[in-house]
């Protein structure tokens, strides 16, 4: 049975223990909070004691005025491209406050970065137009469907700090690319006590990172909870990446990478630990 407090470590029975590959690793998740719960579901079934300090916080966009006029002009655009199960969720929460439903999206092509995200969409009863090969950004401009060439398309997603890859490809491409905030990822005001306590302790043997912003407020949280000295608790802690870009932060401000997923997805990266810990 898992604890009903999220923040605490959740250790199996001692005889599951003994056939699990994590049995004896403590794994720090820094997912945001309400995003972590299947992280660590995965990492406690390979036997893994999970302890989660959020690093990110999702609330709404600092205006709401951008995305409430591309939802009233949304006959205007010929694709809609969500990147992330949040810019789905403030999307239609935002379609539904206007007195729209999924009917107002008849007109529009869907495409969607990711398996979660396709899932997302699903649940709202929608079918995606496109969805890359690869879980990936990258991926949506090298094998989307059609000629973008004077396509209108709308970018809901992260007010600050995402990349700007697909904007730039698109409109090298000749597209009129709209890009709107649909939601802010901030850094949470504090991190979890326990969490700082675990990696105070050196109890914790991995911290995974699952996006380059998880990587930048941890490091900040840290500094602002242990001190200028906080990067010698993590000398002997493994670091565990979900992917390139995130790998390239973890890199510029930890120094190293010691896990890389093959698979960008939270079920590659639990695969990625598992073998490193053959």
């Amino acid at each position: 049975m898992l604890r009903s407090d999220p923040h605490l470590p959740y250790s199996p029975s001692p005889l599951r223990l003994m056939n699990l590959p994590l049995s004896e690793k403590t794994i720090l998740v820094t997912r945001a909070a309400g995003q972590s719960s299947q992280f660590s579901r995965l990492l406690q079934q390979q036997g893994a004691t999970v302890i989660e300090m959020p690093t990110i916080e999702i609330v709404p966009p600092s205006s709401w005025d951008a995305l409430d006029g591309a939802i009233a002009d949304l006959n205007d655009f010929d694709w809609l491209i969500l990147t992330s199960t949040n810019a789905v969720d403030y999307f239609f929460e935002r379609l539904g406050s206007q007195l729209q439903d999924v009917r107002g999206l008849a007109g529009i092509k869907i495409a969607v970065v990711g398996e979660k995200t396709s899932l997302r969409m699903k649940q709202r009863g929608l079918q995606p137009d496109f969805i890359p090969p690869e879980f990936v950004a990258d991926a949506m401009v090298v094998n989307f469907p059609e000629s973008v060439e004077g396509k209108k398309i709308l970018f809901p997603r992260v007010e600050s700090g995402g990349r700007d890859l697909l904007v730039k490809a698109f409109s090298d491409r000749g597209a009129h690319v709209t890009e709107i905030a649909a939601y802010q990822s901030a850094c949470p005001e504090t991190a979890d006590p326990t969490a700082i306590a675990a990696i105070q302790n050196y109890s914790v043997d991995v911290v995974t990172f699952a996006s380059s912003k998880t990587v930048k407020h941890f490091c900040q949280l840290l500094q602002q909870a242990i001190g200028d000295n906080w990067t010698h608790h993590l000398d002997k802690v493994c670091i565990a990446s979900i992917g390139p870009q995130t790998s390239k932060t973890c890199r510029a401000l930890l120094g190293r990478v010691d896990i890389e997923a093959q698979e960008f997805t939270l079920d590659g990266l639990t695969k990625a630990i598992v073998q490193w810990n053959s």
